[in-house]
């Protein structure tokens, strides 16, 4: 949901917080709306996906919020990563992954719908295809920080735009709210899975991009 860049091509350096897309909770007040007062929180490490990461856990962690984001499984996984020019996982202190983002630059053969829509439209993106925070880590900004870090990397790469899509048939009204706060605008709304799903498809337009 980039050209066909390993998820493994450089990252921007872990990020620890302790501060205390299409993003996955249903719930508004699991979004970070931008820099808003957030409840206690653990120390939050953003790290590429790597061999240190357990897969299994990013599959369990996304399976979980079907049908927010569509169903991936370990095979799932192991077949996006390649695809991905961006790849984070969000930890604790334990190594317990609270979210994680993945996302696609222009060029890839990736064959979903959403992603094929932008890259039809004809600007330079970074799509996102899925962000995913885990419920016992809400409200304490790991959403915002992965779209921080999808952010500096399509800065830093010269893209245009940030890219993503957000259901809104089934609804997800949090996701709406979050996306709104951080600046994506719609640009067009299609339906997907046969018609059971209706996607509203979003771009921020970066400023100062190369």
């Amino acid at each position: 949901m980039l050209s066909e860049e390993s998820f493994r091509a450089p990252v921007p350096p872990p990020v620890r917080s302790g501060v205390p897309c299409r993003v996955a909770p249903s719930d508004p007040s699991a979004f970070d709306p931008g820099r808003h007062a957030m409840s206690a929180t653990v120390p939050i490490t953003v790290q590429p996906i790597d061999d240190a990461i357990d897969l299994r856990r990013v599959a369990a962690l996304n399976d979980a919020e079907v049908p927010r984001v569509s169903p991936l499984g370990l095979a799932g996984v192991r077949r996006l990563l390649p695809k991905c020019v961006l790849a984070l996982a969000a930890t604790d202190g334990a190594g317990t992954i609270a979210g994680f983002v993945f996302a696609v630059a222009p060029g890839s053969d990736y064959d979903s719908v959403n992603y094929r829509y932008f890259e039809d439209r004809g600007t330079d993106h970074l799509y996102v295809d899925r962000v995913v925070v885990g419920p016992a880590f809400r409200r304490q900004g790991i959403a915002g920080q992965l779209y921080d870090a999808v952010a500096a990397r399509a800065r830093e790469t010269g893209r245009a735009e940030v890219t993503c899509e957000v259901n809104v048939s089934p609804p997800n009204p949090g996701s709406e709210v979050f996306h709104e706060r951080r600046g994506f605008v719609e640009v067009g709304r299609q339906a997907t899975t046969g018609g059971t799903l209706t996607v509203a498809l979003l771009a921020h337009s970066l400023d100062g991009a190369a």
